[in-house]
């Protein structure tokens, strides 16, 4: 068996250093993603997400950063800790922004967390772009598990 690892992409008509700021700055991401963050993402930052809707959160180590380029954290650090990278690429006046998160254990558990993982980020860039493009609060995120249990990876306060 090979690890696991989640990925989603999604090409957002913003400039590259818009899509950026929209996932480094909490104020922003608290639009389409997280209700709370703790401080902006930069190398070496320890921060706190908030999902307050669900009573559930998670700490963030900020591992690196490249402005308008590449994201990299590491979440859950009191738990399972796993990696997750941001990468925007300009396309002309457009993003093409891509999401990887890695570090699951090789087992069905952590198969089980990345399908949660793979279909969580696909929202989380949905929303984004809807957030971006339109200047619409989706409530993707919001409305995703109203009816529902909670994703594993939501389930640690």
């Amino acid at each position: 068996m090979t690890a696991p690892v989640a990925s989603a992409c999604m090409l957002i008509r913003r400039p590259a250093g818009e899509v950026f700021e929209a996932f480094a700055d909490p104020a922003v991401t608290s639009r389409f993603w997280f209700t709370k963050g703790s401080g902006r993402l930069e190398r070496g930052a320890k921060v706190r997400w908030d999902w307050e809707m669900y009573g559930v959160g998670t700490d963030v180590l900020v591992k690196a950063v490249e402005p308008g380029r590449r994201i990299l954290i590491d979440w859950d650090t009191a738990d399972a800790p796993t990696e997750v990278e941001w990468l925007f690429e300009a396309r002309g006046a457009d993003t093409f922004a891509t999401v990887e998160n890695r570090g699951f254990e090789d087992s069905p558990a952590g198969v089980a967390k990345a399908l949660d993982s793979t279909g969580g980020f696909n929202l989380v860039m949905a929303a984004a772009k809807f957030w971006l493009e339109h200047g619409i609060d989706p409530r993707i995120i919001e409305d995703a598990h109203a009816a529902h249990r909670l994703p594993e990876w939501m389930g640690r306060a």
